[in-house]
């Protein structure tokens, strides 16, 4: 359900992406520094914590900054291919923390939530390659 409901927002977001108008130059810069910064930010947040809090910590601002430069470059210049590199960062930053996020865990708890977050990954994948056909 977690997966459905996941996907049917990355789906929207894509149609609402598109039917934006795109965005000046000007805007575009502002809003990639903005990105940058929230980025510094949020590394430095990181910074704070230890062991492999830090670790999640870090791959989810490294994410969020893919996914937001992702989702800039969509509203600066609409396309599919914009909007499908937009879905697979979004992936791409789930797959990411939650294999992170697997390291707190030990032996067959970690190898079945390593299983877990890859085949979420790969379900993604698969409704991204089918959002391809249908554009």
């Amino acid at each position: 359900m977690k997966k459905h409901l996941l996907m049917l927002a990355l789906a929207s977001t894509c149609f609402i992406a598109t039917q934006a108008s795109a965005m000046t130059k000007d805007e575009y810069k502002v809003a990639k520094e903005k990105i940058e910064a929230d980025y510094k930010v949020a590394k430095t947040q990181c910074g704070t914590m230890k062991d492999n809090a830090k670790d999640v910590c870090m791959k989810e601002a490294k994410g969020k900054e893919d996914v937001a430069k992702a989702e800039l470059e969509q509203q600066y210049q609409p396309s599919d291919s914009h909007a499908r590199k937009v879905a697979e960062e979004k992936v791409k930053a789930t797959y990411e923390v939650a294999k992170e996020k697997c390291d707190d865990q030990k032996g067959e708890a970690k190898t079945a939530c390593e299983k877990q977050a890859k085949a979420d990954e790969a379900q993604g994948k698969a409704e991204i390659k089918a959002m391809k056909k249908t554009m």
